[in-house]
C-alpha cells in the first residue's frame, strides 16, 4: 500500500496515501463445466475449506439450458475461485453454481430453478458481507455484478441504478451530469446491500438516508413475478424494502432522487497522536452542539503502517468551499495534527477516501456500535487503550474503530413507521473492524469483538437513565446475523413486516440477512 513519511516528535512515521484508483473487481474468464471435479479446487483466498455437496449434472443442465445471457461457474470451471471471491475471506463459501446474469429474465429463471430443485439461494451485490450472507455453501449464488448500469434523468434529477452496481458507479455517473445521490462512504460497497438496510452517507445531513431518496425499485419476487415497488405501486412492498429489503426479492434496479452537486467538497483525513484524544473529543462535541447539515466527520482509531501505536484520525467533510470547511473544522486544525490530508476534491472522489483502510482480502469481523452525544472522552480513552493493548498482544490482528459523527436531524424528521427502518434517532453509529489471516483465531477474535460491542451497549444504556425509546439503536447494516446487541433489529415495525413477508415471500426463500420471523 502506498505510504508517505512525515516527521513529528523527532520520529519518522508513516501514513496512508489516499488512493483514488479504481479497485479491480474480479472478472471471470470462462463459463460452464457441468462435471464436478474429483477434488475441490483450492481456494487461494481462504485458509480453511468447507466441504460441499455438488449439484447433479442433470439439475445443472436444467438451469443452463434456460439461461439466455449469463456467465455460469461450477467448482470445476476456470474462474470459479474468482466468482466466489468476497471482500472478506470470512464471507467466502463454496457455491454449487454461480450465475452472473445480465438481464432480469435470467434472474427470474435462476430464482425459480433454485426453488424447484430445493437449492439454497444467495444474492450477491458488492459482496461486502463478512458473515457470508451473499454466499452459499453448495447452493446457487445469483451474482448481480454484471448488472451495473447507471442511467441519469437530468430533467427529474434521478439516477436509475442496476442492482449489481457499486457506489463508485453511481458517483462517477452522477458526476457526468452534476448530480449526486446519498450513498456509501466506501465506494466499492454494493448499492443494493447498503440501500436495503437504510444507507447513511456524507449527504445524509442534507437529504436523509439512502432509502429516504429511493423513489422506486424493480423486484423479482420469489414466485417469479417482476414488479415495481413505489409509493403508488405495491406500496407495502416499497415500505418493507426501505429498511428490511433483504427479505422480499431480488432488486434488479433502484431509482434514486439525486441532487445538484457541481461544486467540489472539502474533505480529508487529519491525524493526531493518542495524547490528543480528549481534545479531539472536545472539538467533536462542539460540532454536535452546533450541527450543520452540510458537514460530517468520523473519528477513526487505526494504526497506520510504521506507526508505533494506534492513532486518532479524523475524517472530515464539508459540502462547501475551502474557506467554509476550514472555518467549520478550525478547532481541530488548531490542535496541530501530525498529518493533514484535507483537500478540495470532486464529490465523485469523496467516497474513495476510506478505500485504503477497506481493501479486499484477509479475514474480517464487523461489530456495530452505537453511542449518544456528547461523546464521553473517558470512555473512549478506555476503548483506545484496550485496542492498543490488544494490538500489542496480537500482532497478527489489526483492530480499527470508527465512530460516525453526522447531523441526524434530517433522518429523524421521517416518522419511524414511514419505512421499515427502525434506527431513526440522534443516536450515532460506529463500527469495530478486526482484520487477521489465521482462521484458527476466528472464534477468539470474534468473541473479543463482542466484548467491545457489549461495553458500548452498557455505556449507551447508562446514558438513557431509564428513558424508553421506540427506535432501535443498532444500525441494521452494521449488525452481523446472530449478534444479540438488540433483541429485535426491526423494533416496532416488526409486526407489519411479518405481514409483508407473508405476502411476498411466504416460503422464506430470502433468509440470509436478518430474516423476518413469521413466528
Amino acid at each position: 500500500m502506498p505510504r508517505t513519511s512525515v516527521e513529528f516528535h523527532g520520529q519518522q512515521q508513516f501514513v496512508l496515501i489516499i488512493n483514488i484508483k479504481r479497485l479491480n473487481r474480479p472478472t471471470p474468464h470462462v463459463i460452464y463445466s457441468a462435471r464436478p471435479p474429483n477434488e475441490l479446487n483450492q481456494n487461494t483466498h481462504s485458509s480453511k475449506q468447507p466441504t460441499m455437496t455438488s449439484i447433479p449434472d442433470s439439475t445443472l443442465r436444467a438451469l443452463v439450458d434456460n439461461l439466455k445471457s449469463s456467465e455460469i461457474f461450477t467448482p470445476s470451471s476456470v474462474g470459479y475461485q474468482d466468482s466466489i471471491r468476497r471482500w472478506s475471506e470470512t464471507g467466502i463459501k463454496q457455491a454449487g453454481v454461480v450465475v452472473m446474469p445480465t438481464e432480469t429474465e435470467d434472474v427470474r429463471t435462476a430464482l425459480l430453478w433454485a426453488q424447484e430443485h430445493n437449492v439454497d439461494l444467495a444474492v450477491k451485490g458488492g459482496g461486502h458481507s463478512v458473515a457470508g450472507t451473499s454466499s452459499s455453501e453448495g447452493g446457487l449464488v445469483i451474482d448481480l455484478s454484471r448488472m451495473n448500469k447507471v442511467t441519469a434523468d437530468t430533467e427529474k434529477k434521478t439516477l436509475t441504478v442496476q442492482g449489481g452496481a457499486v457506489w463508485k458507479d453511481v458517483d462517477e455517473a452522477g458526476a457526468e451530469y452534476g448530480l449526486a445521490a446519498v450513498g456509501g462512504t466506501v465506494n466499492h460497497t454494493g448499492v443494493g446491500g447498503l440501500t436495503l438496510g437504510g444507507g447513511y452517507g456524507w449527504l445524509s445531513g442534507q437529504y436523509g438516508l439512502t432509502i429516504d431518496n429511493l423513489l422506486a425499485a424493480t423486484v423479482v419476487l420469489a414466485d417469479g413475478q417482476v414488479v415495481t415497488a413505489s409509493a403508488t405501486e405495491n406500496p407495502d412492498l416499497f415500505w418493507g424494502l426501505r429498511g428490511a429489503g433483504y427479505n422480499f426479492g431480488v432488486v434488479v434496479d433502484f431509482t434514486f432522487q439525486a441532487y445538484e452537486q457541481k461544486t467540489p467538497v472539502y474533505a480529508g483525513i487529519i491525524a493526531f497522536t493518542p495524547d490528543k484524544l480528549e481534545s479531539v473529543v472536545e472539538q467533536m462535541n462542539v460540532l454536535f452542539e452546533n450541527p450543520d447539515p452540510r458537514s460530517g466527520a468520523m473519528i477513526i482509531f487505526a494504526q497506520p503502517p510504521g506507526a508505533p501505536t494506534i492513532m486518532v484520525n479524523v475524517l472530515v467533510f464539508y459540502n462547501g468551499t475551502n474557506e467554509e470547511g476550514s472555518k467549520r473544522y478550525a478547532g481541530f486544525l488548531a490542535l496541530e495534527p501530525v498529518v493533514n490530508m484535507i483537500e478540495v476534491i470532486p464529490y465523485s472522489l469523496l467516497n474513495s477516501l476510506q478505500n485504503p483502510m477497506a481493501t479486499y482480502g484477509d479475514r474480517k469481523s464487523f461489530k456495530g456500535l452505537f453511542y449518544r452525544t456528547p461523546m464521553d472522552a473517558q470512555f473512549l480513552r478506555s476503548m483506545l487503550d484496550e485496542l492498543n493493548a490488544k494490538a500489542q498482544d496480537h500482532p497478527d490482528m489489526i483492530p480499527a474503530m470508527l465512530l460516525e459523527c453526522y447531523d441526524m436531524r434530517k433522518t429523524c424528521s421521517v416518522p419511524l413507521d414511514a419505512t421499515a427502518f427502525a434506527n431513526r434517532s440522534l443516536t450515532q453509529n460506529g463500527l469495530l473492524n478486526l482484520r487477521w489471516t489465521d482462521s484458527s483465531k476466528d472464534a477468539e477474535y470474534r468473541a473479543w469483538a463482542r466484548e467491545i460491542q457489549a461495553k458500548f451497549k452498557a455505556q449507551f444504556e447508562s446514558q438513557l437513565n431509564g428513558e424508553e425509546t421506540a427506535d432501535v439503536p443498532q444500525y441494521i447494516n452494521y449488525a452481523e446475523p446472530g449478534d444479540a446487541v438488540v433483541n429485535n433489529i426491526y423494533g416496532s415495525n416488526l409486526e407489519r413486516l411479518k405481514d409483508v413477508k407473508a405476502k411476498y415471500d411466504p416460503k422464506n426463500v430470502f433468509h440470509k440477512m436478518h430474516p423476518v420471523s413469521r413466528a
